[in-house]
């Protein structure tokens, strides 16, 4: 389902007429369909992401599947001092990090990451990447999770605007939709100074309690 304009205004917490005028002047993508413009809610997120700004959860809420951003990370873990001598090598350990059981999975993960690279990264700012809206990591026979890595060194990122990052979220989802209700909720959750306070200060307890904060329980 696309936006309207006034439904786009919504979730940015901005006026109709600011919408108007990023579509002019920055390039917020939308289509004219007889002779109204209509946002696709990805292309949305996607662009505001990038720009780092902020949009409403609720563009996803009605994806019941999608657990909250407290539940998601711990079901993905909390991982410290991964090995980041280099870019392959860390997405290799963040893969090895995650609880999955099936090794065919682990492996295709790998191969996933490894073929994207940095072109599935989006930097956030502060030394954090998320993963790019249309970059989906679909497994359906694994549940939905958010990993959170803290790399033991900077590593730049050539594709991404050479941005230097030293935390990754990594996403794994069973369908398109919830990637994009979690990612929604995460890019949501960063823009939060006390949750963004406690992924920079590595506490796992303090950073579920800012999450759990955010959503309400689990």
């Amino acid at each position: 389902m696309k936006l309207t304009i006034a439904e786009a205004a919504s979730l940015l917490g901005i006026s109709d007429d600011q919408v108007y005028d990023w579509i002019e002047e920055s390039a917020l993508p939308a289509q004219r369909i007889r002779g109204q413009y209509r946002i696709n809610r990805a292309e949305l997120l996607e662009w505001a992401t990038e720009r780092r700004i902020d949009i409403s959860p609720g563009a996803f809420e009605k994806e019941r599947s999608a657990p909250t951003l407290a539940a998601a990370l711990r079901a993905g873990g909390i991982h410290q001092g991964v090995p980041a001598p280099n870019l392959e090598t860390a997405l290799r350990a963040i893969v090895d990090c995650l609880a999955i059981a099936d090794e065919g999975d682990r492996e295709m993960l790998r191969d996933i990451l490894l073929a994207r690279e940095s072109t599935g990264v989006t930097p956030v700012g502060e030394g954090i990447a998320i993963p790019h809206v249309r970059a989906p990591i679909i497994v359906d026979s694994a549940g939905a999770l958010i990993s959170l890595s803290y790399l033991d060194r900077t590593i730049t990122l050539a594709d991404a605007g050479s941005n230097a990052i030293d935390i990754f979220f990594f996403l794994l989802s069973p369908t398109v939709h919830v990637h994009l209700a979690m990612l929604a909720r995460l890019a949501h959750a960063l823009r939060d100074p006390e949750f963004r306070a406690a992924v920079r200060s590595r506490n796992p307890e303090a950073i579920f309690r800012a999450a759990t904060a955010l959503e309400g329980p689990a």
